[in-house]
C-alpha cells in the first residue's frame, strides 16, 4: 500500500512539473520613457503578423511576430516616427501588415467596395419594393358573368 501511495505521489509531482516545462518566457521590453512605451504598444497593435494572418504583433506568438515586435520597439527607442516605422514594415512585408491600409489607388476597392455593395443592395431592394407597390396599385381583374354565376353555385353547394 505504501509503495502504491509513493508511486501515485511521485506521478502527481511529475505531472504537476510537466506543465511547467511548456511555459514560455514573456517578452519584456525596456523603453526610455512611458511615451515611447505607449507608441510601441500602439504600433504593435496596428501591425498584423505576416505569419498568423489575423493577429496583431502583440497577440501573435509566432517567431516572426516576436522579431517584428523587437524591431518596432527598437525603432521607437531610436526615435523613429510612426510613419517611418510603418513605412519600413510595409516596404519589407507589403500593405498586408497594416490593419488600416492607406487610402490610395491600390486600395481603392478595399475602401469603396463595401460602400458600393451596400448601395447596390439598397438599390435592388428599392427596385423590388417599388415594383411590389405598383403591382398592388393595379385593380383586380373583373370577372365575367359566367364566372360569377359559377362562384355563386359553388358557394350554394358548399352551404348545403
Amino acid at each position: 500500500m505504501r509503495a502504491l501511495l509513493k508511486a501515485l505521489s511521485t506521478f502527481a509531482c511529475l505531472a504537476l512539473f510537466a506543465g511547467l516545462a511548456h511555459a514560455t518566457p514573456i517578452d519584456t521590453y525596456e523603453f526610455k520613457n512611458d511615451q515611447n512605451k505607449e507608441r510601441g504598444i500602439q504600433l504593435a497593435n496596428e501591425l498584423r503578423c505576416p505569419q498568423c494572418q489575423n493577429q496583431n504583433l502583440i497577440d501573435s506568438n509566432s517567431p516572426v511576430a516576436r522579431d517584428l515586435r523587437l524591431q518596432v520597439y527598437a525603432m521607437v527607442d531610436e526615435g523613429k516616427s510612426d510613419d517611418e516605422i510603418v513605412k519600413f514594415m510595409t516596404d519589407r512585408y507589403g500593405d498586408f501588415v497594416r490593419y488600416r491600409p492607406a487610402f490610395d489607388s491600390r486600395t481603392l476597392v478595399l475602401w469603396l467596395g463595401p460602400v458600393a455593395f451596400a448601395a447596390f443592395g439598397i438599390g435592388i431592394g428599392l427596385f423590388f419594393i417599388r415594383g411590389q407597390r405598383q403591382r398592388n396599385k393595379k385593380a383586380p381583374a373583373a370577372i365575367s358573368e359566367a364566372e360569377r354565376q359559377r362562384l355563386a353555385q359553388m358557394l350554394k353547394d358548399n352551404q348545403d
